[in-house]
């Protein structure tokens, strides 16, 4: 009987996962006892087990209702006047509605904007390793010059890691674009305000634009503090911060993200967002009145939720003998390193996927340096999260070296 089939027979369904890797040479090996238990997709969060509140979808009734199905490019500018109050409240810097904020087709359509509008062929653009994973890739695309900067989360403690050093060499070097997501995708971890500080003041120095990835910045866990960028020691017009609803709020299929900061880069992502998609779905953007909005302990009940899922999960990780694994301050994400196993690293995620109906993000899509790591959200149902992390722990002594 096939695995797909024996997985069938569980009654259990299983996604194939975007970023597995399956050699030939592996297959027969790989095939083993299958076991049992929900399937569970860790590339994604679960919007069902963590729905949004309800208050989202009737903003968007209402403006299907209203026939608003056209909006300036960078956004309803009602929207953008809401939103500019409240994210500056937030950041601690101000934000000029018309010309600093622009609502993109999400926090990734913001990324490319934001990305497209700073960087050209030859450009030398500093990212952090690891990070997300985009980051490389739209460097890539646009032929940029990658300066990578290593982040040692793991041993680091009270900071996020970065080589501050290696940082400067990228800077001297000529980089003139800086990349980072704060916390960091995918080890969960939140830079410190000296570190911050130490950004702003190498950009100042060198004259390098910082697009700040601040998308998990709502979901902070206790004993944790976030320091925003823009409301440092640093120009205006050299940051640009993305944010958006889609993760911690639960809000992803919206397509919903939103971009502010140098008003000549907001102006650039507005003419190639005019080209490329026109706007973000207008009656998505209604949506965006319950952003920062949400009812009374809402937001304090889904950070309890997740900090509850994350220690589930810490636990089983740190019964796994030498698996290293650093506590994520804030977001959805856990980067366990694992041990030395008999298989490749991407043949253990199919292994994964297909022996244990668990699906996570090889390491390596954030790091060359992460062969041995995997990219779990646990943003999922708690029961379910904890048996199929328990299913890994199998899985990884069936496979250790």
């Amino acid at each position: 009987m096939t695995v797909a089939k024996k997985f069938e027979k569980l009654g259990n369904r299983f996604s194939p996962g975007q970023h597995a890797r399956h050699s030939a040479d592996a297959a027969a090996f790989l095939v083993g006892d299958i076991l049992p238990g929900r399937a569970v997709d860790f590339s994604h969060g679960d919007v069902v087990a963590h729905p949004p509140s309800a208050e989202s979808f009737a903003c968007f009734a209402a403006a299907v209702d209203a026939g608003a199905a056209y909006t300036l490019y960078r956004g309803a500018e009602e929207i953008r006047t809401i939103l500019s109050g409240r994210l500056a409240d937030f950041t601690g810097a101000p934000v000029n509605a018309k010309e600093e904020l622009i609502i993109t087709p999400g926090s990734q359509g913001a990324l490319f904007l934001a990305i497209a509008a700073t960087v050209a062929a030859g450009d030398k653009v500093a990212i952090v390793q690891p990070d997300y994973y985009a980051n490389r890739k739209l460097v890539e695309f646009f032929e940029g010059e990658m300066l990578p900067v290593r982040m040692d989360y793991v041993t680091t403690s009270g900071r996020a890691g970065l080589d501050l050093d290696q940082l400067e060499d990228a800077f001297r070097a000529g980089a003139r674009v800086f990349l980072f997501s704060n916390p960091n995708n995918p080890a969960g971890v939140v830079y410190s305000a000296d570190e911050i500080d130490a950004i702003a003041a190498l950009a100042g120095r060198y004259g390098v634009t910082v697009i700040a990835d601040e998308l998990y910045s709502r979901l902070l866990y206790a004993g944790s503090t976030y320091t925003h960028l823009r409301a440092r020691a640093v120009d205006p017009d050299q940051v640009i911060t993305i944010m958006g609803p889609s993760k911690t709020e639960s809000l992803s299929g919206y397509r919903l993200g939103i971009a502010f900061g140098a008003a000549q880069i907001i102006e650039r992502m507005e003419k190639l967002q005019g080209i490329v998609s026109l706007r973000a779905p207008a009656y998505s953007q209604a949506v965006l009145r319950t952003w920062f909005a949400e009812p009374a302990g809402w937001m304090a009940a889904r950070i309890a939720a997740h900090q509850a899922i994350r220690d589930d999960v810490l636990r089983l990780f740190r019964g796994i003998d030498s698996c290293r694994i650093r506590t994520p301050d804030a977001g959805s994400y856990l980067f366990p390193e694992l041990p030395a196993l008999r298989i490749a690293p991407a043949d253990f995620v199919t292994a994964l996927r297909e022996q244990a109906g668990v699906v996570v993000t090889p390491g390596t899509e954030f790091s060359p340096h992460a062969g041995r790591n995997i990219r779990l959200n646990f943003s999922q149902d708690r029961e379910a999260t904890a048996a199929a992390v328990t299913r890994i722990a199998a899985l990884v002594e069936r496979y250790r070296a």
